[in-house]
């Protein structure tokens, strides 16, 4: 795979009407994809070396982004779903890698601005259910 440029990963939210909406604005965008692990070592263990029992541990998926609202529609979209604390459909879209979907609350929300520049937020989504993943 060649390098990617930062700028082609998007962010969407579900409009509500079967569409998604960008999140405008995005400079910079991260996914962290985990699985807990679950250790079933015992006495019998062979050489007392750890084992881990597989397809037992929990799996979370954690995005964040921070940037300037452009457009009123995903200023609109984000504040209601921190406000409501809600879970929504949230889609990530990586170029040449996938488009991972699924249900997100809005984890934290943070505005800031300083006197001579635009104002800008931090955005932290966690998973509240299944993420799928598919293939571009």
């Amino acid at each position: 795979m060649a390098a990617q440029a930062g700028k082609d990963m998007l962010l969407k939210i579900s409009d509500g009407a079967g569409g998604f909406t960008t999140v405008a604005g995005l400079r910079a965008r991260t996914i962290a994809l985990n699985a807990r692990t679950v250790d079933a070592t015992d006495a019998d263990s062979a050489g007392r070396w750890r084992e881990l029992l597989a397809g037992a541990g929990v799996k979370s998926a954690a995005v964040s982004g921070t940037g300037v609202f452009r457009d009123a529609a995903s200023d609109a979209l984000i504040r209601e779903a921190f406000f409501s604390q809600a879970a929504e459909t949230w889609r990530l879209i990586v170029p040449d890698f996938g488009v991972l979907e699924g249900s997100f609350l809005v984890a934290a929300l943070e505005y800031a601005g300083e006197h001579e520049g635009e104002a800008s937020f931090a955005l932290s989504l966690a998973s509240a259910g299944e993420v799928t993943f598919g293939a571009v």
